[in-house]
């Protein structure tokens, strides 16, 4: 008789429920309408800004993996927007929501402070664009330096010279100076040599300046000076300097350097060197 009663008693409420519901319904149908018409409205909208802003991130040269990020980032918070404007028609209260949704996205972004550091200086990377994927930098904090092989949400990673791959957060990259080699392209090449002070200086430089015009890395439509550095110890500190195009930096710098100790040999200019002089005295008791 006990659980007859009770099974009566759960029937009721459900029956109560279900006709508040209907009620709801039928006094809400015109608001839901609206809110439903809103929401197939609004998808369509956001799909089409998600359309344009990809097509504009593609042609600004993004990175495919942050591309997608972000646009899942923003498609997310728009459809978002969309559903709580859509409850706010059918007359639900949003406010204690949005309050709710903004405690914890706080909550959140102090327990995630390093990663969002990280997360904002990849999109300053990607927006600033103070380097792209395959130019080589030097980074000042650390004195990381390599090609950069990629530029992720939260890291960017390098490729050194003898290929090992090193990974920067992105915080740190935007919070310090950095060193573009690449940026420009052409660079100039400076090499520095000592000749001895008993040296015709006019020879020096006509020899250098030889060397300079017939390396097939010179570019020609770029100054190239060859000049009298400094005075030091126990030579004369002779400057070279020219253009080249930065890809061929290094095979010029290290044709140049060797074209000068031949050239310099061929025209008996020498090239001074610290010597060390040992004298062995015999005491008159040996």
């Amino acid at each position: 008789m006990l659980i007859a009663d009770l099974k009566d008693i759960d029937k009721s409420k459900i029956d109560i429920y279900l006709e508040k519901l209907l009620d709801w319904l039928v006094d809400k149908a015109f608001d839901i309408g609206i809110a439903l018409v809103f929401i197939f409205l609004g998808t369509k909208l956001v799909k089409l800004l998600i359309k344009m802003l990809k097509r504009s991130f593609t042609k600004a040269g993004m990175e495919s993996s942050v591309l997608g990020f972000l646009i899942s980032l923003i498609k997310g918070a728009l459809y978002a927007v969309v559903f709580i404007m859509a409850a706010a028609i059918m007359g639900f209260q949003v406010t204690s929501l949005v309050t709710i949704l903004g405690t914890a996205s706080l909550a959140i972004g102090l327990a995630l402070q390093g990663s969002l550091a990280n997360f904002a200086g990849g999109v300053l990377i990607l927006l600033m664009k103070p380097f792209r994927v395959g130019d080589y930098i030097i980074e000042n904090d650390k004195g990381c330096e390599g090609e950069v092989v990629s530029i992720d949400i939260f890291y960017t990673k390098l490729k050194t010279y003898d290929n090992k791959i090193v990974v920067i957060p992105n915080g740190n990259i935007t919070a310090n100076s950095l060193i573009n080699l690449t940026a420009e392209s052409v660079r100039k090449l400076d090499i520095t040599v000592g000749v001895a002070y008993d040296s015709d200086i006019r020879l020096v430089k006509t020899v250098l300046d030889g060397i300079i015009k017939a390396n097939e890395y010179y570019e020609e439509s770029e100054e190239a000076n060859v000049f009298v550095s400094s005075f030091g110890e126990s030579a004369i500190i002779m400057g070279v300097r020219f253009y080249v195009k930065t890809e061929n930096y290094w095979q010029a710098k290290w044709d140049v350097t060797e074209q000068i100790k031949l050239e310099f040999d061929r025209n008996n200019i020498s090239i001074p060197y610290n010597q060390l002089e040992v004298k062995v005295t015999h005491s008159n008791d040996e």
